[in-house]
């Protein structure tokens, strides 16, 4: 892609595997932070700190793609058409009015209309999704099959979203309609011997990325994974501007790191096993 805007981060590796970071943007572009409760609200409901936590996939020769922008303004992991992709759930919208806590984010009077977000989907949204589209098609020149690896966290307790406490790895494949079941199976072999919690297609099988862009019968296979931060961050028990979020800490997310490594090795593994030219996962030189 060329004239990539300074919100969308673009990293180009060469190993038949994108990881996607859609949520993990606090930017409240000018003119809108304004309309918000408050800043700290708008940037409340953030993937806090998953694009540290998956620094290491660019040493494999994954692409990585994030978003800077935050979810607050508009959730690249949502339907344009604005249909819930969870129906008779509690969830956010395309663009929220919402917290995950059924928070008001904007003041009254100053909530986006119709005309707002479709110019917020074609600022954001599509340049997204654009940018995924190009870098599958880049990379399915070199490769017969790929993955794309959706990355996403949540607190571990949202009482309006989910009941109790969410397992710690939450892996997505629509039911395994965005990808063979055989990758499915292999990253919930990694989770399953972390001992860690886990849940296959559980309160979340996947968003707009992977039901999209995951065409296993043209070779896209397409999976989500929902982390509970509570494994590489602190989780207070009162989330207030004060104690939300807890700092990134590199020693506390080494555990949960380890186990991720091996997750998107085993993506590589998948991908790579239709490969012809299977050096790809080796020429990066990464090793877990």
């Amino acid at each position: 892609m060329t004239d990539t805007p300074d919100w969308l981060e673009i990293h180009r590796g060469d190993a038949p595997l994108i990881v996607s970071l859609p949520h993990t943007g606090t930017e409240l572009p000018d003119g809108l932070d304004a309309d918000f409760v408050s800043p700290w609200l708008a940037r409340r409901d953030a993937d806090w700190w998953v694009h540290r936590l998956y620094a290491f996939a660019g040493a494999t020769g994954a692409t990585m793609v994030r978003t800077a922008i935050s979810r607050s303004v508009i959730d690249v992991n949502r339907d344009p058409s604005g249909a819930s992709l969870y129906p008779g759930q509690n969830t956010t919208a395309l663009c929220p009015t919402t917290t995950f806590d059924d928070e008001p984010l904007y003041r009254p009077g100053r909530e986006p209309d119709v005309e707002d977000i479709a110019r917020r989907r074609d600022r954001w949204f599509a340049p997204y999704h654009a940018a995924l589209s190009a870098e599958i098609a880049r990379l399915r020149q070199r490769h017969p099959r790929i993955v794309v690896y959706d990355a996403h966290s949540i607190r571990s307790r949202i009482p309006h979203l989910f009941a109790g406490e969410l397992p710690q790895f939450n892996i997505g494949s629509n039911h395994d309609a965005s990808c063979d079941a055989a990758l499915t199976d292999a990253v919930e072999a990694v989770c399953a011997g972390s001992g860690y919690s886990h849940v296959r297609n559980g309160r979340f099988t996947g968003g707009w990325s992977t039901r999209h862009h995951g065409k296993p019968a043209d070779g896209v296979h397409a999976i989500q994974m929902e982390l509970a931060c509570r494994g590489y961050m602190d989780e207070p028990s009162a989330i207030t501007a004060d104690t939300w979020p807890t700092p990134w800490d590199d020693a506390r997310a080494e555990a949960l790191r380890g186990v991720l490594q091996d997750v998107l090795m085993a993506c590589l593994r998948f991908a790579s096993d239709s490969d012809s030219d299977s050096d790809s996962v080796s020429a990066s030189g990464f090793r877990p």
